[in-house]
């Protein structure tokens, strides 16, 4: 399962009229929900249906296209859709009653698992598209209009990112870059492998002259995405099957790209020389996600995770010999069926042993035709809220404790935005930190050395440091 991204709301540049026409006065708004690949997946949708006529609009009141992105992890983030559905008929039967036409598409992973489904109880929708799908997002628009609802979540054998556009000028100084989809694991609480399909790596040189084209447009720090992106088999150069260490390796040598990272990983995928490039490869940055789901093994059992507690904490070991300041961030689940105060216990037990800078921590929620939905020992609501309480407990006071130590270090810190203050700029550390800086423009999309100064839960506040002694 793939860490949640904050909700994105990213307006599309272009989209085919819903009657076919062209015309430059239509406007679309897309809205992202859940984790990084799907904020990819908008950007490259955005890409595509930029040649199509449409001006960009946060309105959904002056949209003509609406598009929804979706995320399936869990059934809050489904309800949400439907939520924001209901929302969206209010405003096309609006538009209507003004004469104006309104076309309403649901891409992603709700619209993969559900389909027809979603198609007959949100008539208001017009295009459901699944994600191996987005690529013919266009034609579909195009085709659908009044009376004509379009279900398209197949798996075609193309591969889409070929018939995709070239990335488009880069907005921001740092970027998603999707280098591997689907997962083979089907651990029993996920629907990845039922909405995303089974393992697909992109080839070496796809991803690599994707990279090239986003640094010639300025940006300096790719994060690599993927469902279980530590799988990564792209082929290579030579023919043979690459490893995500032998990608990481390549694409350091890119001139422009200064940082790169990768997310999500499975323990069982980590190998030897992905561990060895943490130490190696200097852009690489020290800061991992590495779910462990669960402390107890009998729970790691039902969750078909395929490791044990023991064999986290071994991995954990190794990975820090090779990069001691390696920050570590995970995904823990509460609550799934059959779990015991006991269990739970371990799970807190572990988290203690480890140290984490920072976490995602979910109560268990039964998604439809996986196998965990249909195990009959489900924990009580009352148990799990009170377990997660307790666990954000724990994992805030890590974080706190990470994110003091940071206080008198110097650290480089890609600029990325201006702040809300005037004269001020925010960027990232090297462990994904927030730090904000009184700080000239002209260091935007630079990396600089700030002198950590005091730290909050989420963030860090620094000055650019200058000298041979941290300020005050």
């Amino acid at each position: 399962m793939q860490a949640p991204a904050k909700k994105v709301r990213r307006p599309l540049i272009g989209a085919r009229a819903p009657t076919g026409e062209m015309t430059s006065a239509r406007k679309i708004y897309v809205k992202s929900f859940g984790c990084q690949m799907n904020v990819y997946d908008s950007e490259r949708m955005t890409e595509l249906m930029g040649a199509e006529g449409f001006a960009e609009t946060a309105s959904l009141e002056e949209a003509d296209v609406i598009l929804l992105n979706t995320c399936h992890i869990r059934e809050k983030a489904a309800e949400k859709v439907y939520s924001d559905l209901g929302r969206i008929r209010e405003v096309k039967s609006a538009r209507s009653s003004l004469g104006k036409s309104t076309l309403v598409a649901v891409a992603g992973c709700v619209a993969q698992a559900e389909g027809a489904e979603m198609a007959r109880r949100a008539p208001v929708v017009d295009v459901v598209v699944g994600p191996q799908s987005y690529h013919r997002l266009a034609e579909l628009v195009g085709r659908a209009g009044p009376g004509r609802q379009i279900v398209e979540t197949g798996f075609p054998e193309e591969d889409k990112f070929t018939v995709l556009p070239q990335r488009a000028p880069a907005k921001a100084v740092t970027a998603f870059l999707t280098v591997q989809e689907g997962c083979d694991k089907f651990c029993t609480f996920c629907v990845v492998p039922y909405t995303r399909g089974a393992e697909y790596s992109r080839p070496v040189r796809d991803i690599e002259a994707e990279a090239r084209r986003l640094a010639e447009h300025g940006v300096r720090e790719v994060t690599l995405l993927g469902q279980n992106v530590n799988a990564y088999h792209g082929v290579g150069p030579d023919g043979r099957p690459w490893s995500l260490a032998d990608l990481i390796a390549r694409l350091a040598t890119i001139a422009g790209i200064e940082r790169i990272r990768y997310t999500t990983s499975h323990p069982r995928d980590m190998s030897d020389d992905l561990i060895a490039a943490h130490r190696d490869v200097g852009k690489l940055m020290p800061y991992l996600h590495l779910p462990f789901q669960a402390g107890s093994d009998r729970v790691l059992a039902a969750m078909n995770r395929r490791h044990t507690a023991a064999d986290y904490l071994d991995l954990i070991a190794r990975i820090r010999t090779a990069r001691p300041d390696l920050a570590l961030s995970t995904d823990v689940i509460v609550g799934f069926p059959g779990e015991t105060e006991a269990d739970f216990g371990e799970t807190l037990a572990l988290i203690e042993r480890v140290g984490f800078a920072q976490a995602y921590s979910f109560k268990y929620s039964p998604r439809p035709g996986t196998a965990g939905a249909g195990l009959v020992d489900q924990v009580p609501e009352e148990a799990k809220i009170e377990r997660l309480h307790r666990l954000q407990a724990l994992l805030d006071r890590q974080q706190t404790r990470f994110n003091s130590a940071c206080i008198g270090k110097v650290m480089p810190v890609l600029f990325e935005r201006r702040g809300r203050h005037p004269g001020q700029l925010v960027g990232r550390s090297p462990y994904l930190q927030a730090v904000h800086a009184p700080a000239d423009s002209a260091l935007l999309g630079r990396v600089a050395d700030v002198a950590i100064v005091a730290a909050g839960a989420n963030s860090l506040a620094g000055k650019v440091y200058v000298g041979e002694t941290v300020p005050a």
